[in-house]
């Protein structure tokens, strides 16, 4: 039995990897939130906004990779 992954699946990691980093950051942001004592400040909520917006722009780009997706006009 080969427990090494194959091309296809090391490709399919590659191609996602931008978006894990993403979440990797949200969920870095949220433990800071959530272990701080007191109000967030400023500069934290910036960064949950940046970090939120880009999984959900990664996101979107992985989706239109992976199904190929035509843009429409608005």
């Amino acid at each position: 039995m080969n427990d090494e992954p194959t091309a296809a699946e090391l490709t399919a990691i590659e191609d996602e990897m931008p978006l894990i980093e993403a979440e990797v950051d949200l969920l870095d942001v949220q433990i800071r939130i959530m272990s701080a004592h007191g109000p967030v400040d400023e500069v934290t909520a910036q960064r949950l906004r940046r970090s939120r917006d880009a999984v959900v722009a990664e996101a979107l780009r992985w989706y239109m990779r992976r199904f190929n997706a035509p843009r429409r006009a608005a």
